[in-house]
């Protein structure tokens, strides 16, 4: 008897330190004195040679001292399409690239962090999924780096799946809906067709289709000079690059995106409201040029 309270009690505390636990957007890979085309090269081959499919990338607001990679794997892929509200955001992650003097740093979103927000409740369901995807990007990862620092700010592993950054801000569960189209196959066309044409000056990254769902996740570069990435990425910080880029979640006959005064907190939660305000109008250009790509 006695040792099963002492077991339960040590349940007890793990269960607390983990939801207690101060989560970072990021992870930081490590530096490297090669060029961002052989680093792109070596993460490339690290997630393929670990059973991670690279599903496009690109270098936001056209910079060649930026790039992004978006990433999946299967058993991802399969876990969160089972959340009905946007879980299906969760199936792709990123590593940012930064050039500066000389150097690339390379980071990458973390797992938990992304996911405890975008799952919310669900993410103890399949817990046991993701900490194995964990495990193999950290063993992926280790042939290019060891640092594996957290960075780009904090929130309590707890507080993630009700995040929102002020009072009267919104949530995950405060999305922007773009359009209704007549069928999924019709709104994926239309979108498809407006991004190759590269409507509201875009450019297509990535798309991941769930055909059984009617599910499909654009990952789409914002290129405005004025309203675009290289508007907003300057001010709020270029280090968080693996945030980008920006998605639009169809599903069934309802496209949405997550709306920019979540997404962007979210993403750059260390940022002041002094900062926050000087971009003020960047949730609203975004949510401007999605729509336009969903005409």
């Amino acid at each position: 008897m006695k040792n099963s309270i002492i077991s339960l009690m040590a349940i007890v505390i793990i269960s607390f330190e983990s939801i207690a636990q101060d989560l970072s957007p990021y992870i930081k890979i490590g530096e490297t004195n090669e060029t961002m085309q052989q680093a792109f090269e070596k993460i490339t081959k690290a997630l393929e040679s670990n059973s991670f499919t690279i599903l496009g990338s690109y270098n936001p607001s056209n910079k060649s001292t930026l790039k992004v990679i978006a990433f999946t794997r299967t058993d991802l892929k399969e876990a969160v399409v089972k959340v009905a509200d946007r879980g299906a955001l969760a199936a792709v992650f990123k590593v940012g690239f930064v050039s500066l003097n000389g150097k690339v740093t390379i980071s990458y979103t973390n797992p938990e962090y992304i996911l405890r927000a975008y799952l919310r409740d669900n993410y103890n369901i399949y817990k046991g999924v993701f900490q194995k995807i964990e495990a193999d990007l950290k063993t992926a990862f280790s042939t290019i780096g060891r640092e594996f620092k957290p960075f780009g700010g904090t929130v309590k592993a707890e507080n993630l799946k009700k995040y929102h950054y002020k009072i009267m801000m919104p949530y995950f569960t405060d999305p922007i809906m773009l359009n209704e189209f007549s069928s999924f196959e019709n709104g994926k066309k239309i979108i498809e067709d407006n991004l190759k044409a590269k409507k509201g000056e875009t450019v297509l990254v990535y798309k991941l289709i769930f055909e059984k769902e009617n599910i499909a996740i654009f990952g789409i570069g914002l290129q405005n000079n004025v309203k675009g990435e290289a508007h907003f990425l300057p001010i709020i910080g270029e280090n968080n690059i693996a945030a980008m880029p920006y998605e639009i979640i169809l599903q069934d006959k309802k496209a949405t995106m997550l709306h920019g005064k979540y997404r962007l907190a979210l993403n750059w939660p260390e940022l002041t409201m002094g900062t926050f305000m000087k971009i003020m109008s960047t949730p609203g250009d975004i949510e401007a040029v999605l729509k336009t790509v969903c005409k």
